[in-house]
């Protein structure tokens, strides 16, 4: 998949909530880098309100780069892995998986850490802006140079839970007899 952070096809309503340069300079945080465009209530997505998911998922997929991972389809190496985990196999590799990557005040790597394919818990960090410490700064309102807490770690990782649930609704909440 070829896409970066800051594409935008503002005509088709997929924007770019990066803010560049000059946004920053200026004060500007919030619209569209191309358009400018104010489509987040982003006081809201901050709250980081689990009960508001269906909007904090509605508004990720205003954004390109978002957009681009829900429709995405996912790889055969991906479902299977998922399949053999099943729901609560994946919530532990989800949690872990974030610990590891964007857990730390500053991530090995950060903005290239989270592969694009290989894993369903992939896909949905990139759907869910939970894939480097830039993002999670954008769209979860979590300042980035400090380690995420507990809450934090659990919070994003529901949303990749429910990414995950949304893109794969027949999966098993057990894992695969195969992986036991």
């Amino acid at each position: 998949m070829d896409i970066k952070c800051t594409d935008s096809d503002c005509e088709h309503g997929l924007h770019c909530f990066r803010p560049s340069r000059k946004m920053k300079k200026e004060g500007r945080i919030g619209p569209c880098r191309d358009c400018s465009a104010d489509l987040v209530d982003w006081a809201r997505v901050h709250r980081r309100n689990p009960g508001d998911v269906d909007y904090t998922m509605s508004s990720l997929q205003l954004e390109e780069v978002r957009a681009a991972f829900w429709a995405k389809p996912l790889d055969a190496r991906a479902v299977a892995k998922a399949r053999n985990l099943g729901y609560s196999g994946l919530e532990t590799e989800a949690l872990k998986l974030l610990a590891k990557s964007v857990g730390p005040a500053e991530p090995l790597f950060d903005g290239r850490q989270t592969p694009k394919e290989g894993n369903v818990v992939y896909y949905g960090q990139h759907a869910t802006a939970a894939c480097c410490r830039k993002c999670i700064q954008i769209w979860h309102g979590i300042p980035v140079g400090r380690p995420l807490t507990e809450d934090q770690l659990k919070y994003l990782s529901g949303l990749v839970m429910e990414f995950i649930r949304r893109r794969l609704p027949d999966l098993n909440s057990q894992p695969s007899l195969w992986s036991q």
